[in-house]
């Protein structure tokens, strides 16, 4: 198809108001993860009043539009929950009603991550109006619940209860654009994470004779430090632990170790602290934490419970000690249950893929090769690779890392404004998302499409998760 990018570009700019405005209504709805109602009121609204074909949303809370009728699904996904605001004294200006310049957008959700949906909501409505929707295609616009929550189970639900299945999904959706923030650039994967608890036993007696008891505190410590060790250590065996360090080495991870070394080494951090006892002057007979665990390529879901299990202090303490990965089951705003686990996979596209290739093309078509933005964002973005990754996890976890269906980003906002006190987005970016999302999908070269896009995908565990 031969596009006319300076209309596309026209048409992008032409609706800029219309998304800052969009942004500044989503942001005045606080939808922390769980409480996304009013969010959603708001965007399904937003949607008919530009001429979706169809808007709905589904049990667990995902507003979805539709544009175009063919039987193939391009899909753009937006989580549209948010973080909380923390401390209210870090921030300048009410993060709710926020405000804006002729440059930026200020408050809670303009990064992460609801200017993603104003830009995929008005890209897919410059389709419309410019016929560029591909012959056999539909968009699928979502705007998705509880991301901040549990990374991709919106996604899990949308796959296996909105769909019949993976197998169905995977048919019938080629691939998926998510808006998540990327600094100008076009991401083809990131790291994956999951959430580990490890609890201890003690035993309890008075605090005036603790050599009585068994102090679960204690034993915690110890455990902590070596956590601390895992993640800060290097691989020379100078030390009994060998540092996460370990997986950009071909030594420890002979074959994916140049994957690795692309999204950049594995973390752990000790994210929570719990503990038990009988009082203030009583010795701990319980402690537990939880950890933060993100994952490069070649390691595994049960890699990283070993791994804990196998830290010197575990071992030491034996049965009084249980490694685990967290459940997750918060009802959604509308009151739905879909208990997952808290285990998000690493995935890495290749650059060749197809999907990836008609966002670059788009890009240097209607901007360049190199990263743009306004010039307050630009110390962000010079010098960095156009095609890169992502620091963070995304729903991508569970669109191409538990299912395959392959998956690219490219959204407007920053990574260093996520969660942050004081968040803004650009409006130019806003602009700039929703003309490449035109653009993109009518460049997708479907006889180009093959089924080896992926360079690595961690995949499921063996639980039998529906």
């Amino acid at each position: 198809m031969a596009l006319d990018f300076e209309a596309i570009k026209k048409a992008a700019v032409n609706y800029g108001p219309d998304m800052s405005n969009f942004l500044r209504a989503m942001i005045s709805h606080p939808s922390e993860s769980c409480e996304e109602g009013e969010v959603v009121a708001c965007i399904k609204a937003e949607m008919e009043k530009l001429g979706y074909d169809k808007v709905e949303v589904d049990g667990l809370g995902n507003v979805i539009g539709w544009m175009g009728d063919g039987d193939k699904i391009i899909a753009i996904d937006s989580h549209i929950d948010t973080v909380g605001i923390g401390n209210i004294n870090n921030w300048t200006h009410d993060p709710y009603e926020g405000y804006e310049t002729d440059d930026i957008i200020y408050g809670r959700g303009g990064s992460d991550q609801e200017g993603g949906m104003a830009s995929a909501v008005y890209g897919t409505k410059i389709m419309k109006d410019l016929g560029l929707i591909p012959e056999g295609y539909k968009i699928m616009v979502v705007g998705s619940v509880q991301e901040e929550d549990c990374d991709g189970m919106c996604w899990q639900y949308i796959v296996n209860k909105y769909f019949n299945g993976p197998e169905d999904a995977a048919g019938k959706i080629d691939f998926v654009i998510s808006t998540e923030p990327t600094d100008g650039g076009i991401y083809r994967g990131h790291r994956g994470r999951m959430e580990i608890r490890v609890d201890v036993k003690g035993v309890s007696c008075h605090g005036s004779a603790p050599e009585r008891g068994d102090n679960a505190i204690y034993k915690m410590a110890d455990i902590i430090d070596e956590v601390r060790q895992l993640n800060n250590n290097g691989c020379d065996d100078s030390t009994s632990i060998n540092g996460l360090v370990k997986m950009l080495d071909p030594k420890f991870n002979p074959d994916h170790y140049e994957d690795a070394r692309f999204l950049g080494k594995g973390t752990c951090a000790v994210s929570q602290i719990f503990y038990t006892s009988p009082s203030r002057c009583a010795v701990a007979d319980s402690c537990a934490i939880s950890i933060d665990r993100r994952m490069t390529a070649g390691e595994t879901w049960d890699s990283c419970l070993e791994e804990i299990r196998q830290l010197p202090s575990v071992k030491k303490y034996g049965d009084d000690v249980k490694v685990s990965m967290y459940m997750y089951d918060r009802p959604s705003w509308t009151g739905e249950v879909y208990e997952t686990e808290a285990y998000f996979p690493t995935w890495i596209n290749k650059e060749s893929a197809a999907h990836v290739k008609a966002l670059v093309d788009a890009h240097n078509a209607l901007f360049g090769e190199k990263r743009i933005g306004s010039p307050t964002a630009m110390h962000l973005r010079d010098g960095r690779p156009l095609c890169d990754k992502w620091t963070f996890s995304t729903n991508g976890v569970s669109i191409q890392g538990r299912y395959g269906i392959p998956c690219v980003g490219f959204g407007p906002g920053a990574e260093s404004q996520a969660h942050a006190p004081n968040e803004i987005t650009w409006k130019q970016d806003l602009v700039t998302c929703a003309a490449l999302y035109a653009a993109a999908i009518p460049l997708y070269p479907d006889e180009e499409k093959t089924g080896d896009v992926m360079q690595f995908r961690a995949g499921k565990t063996d639980n039998d998760i529906k």
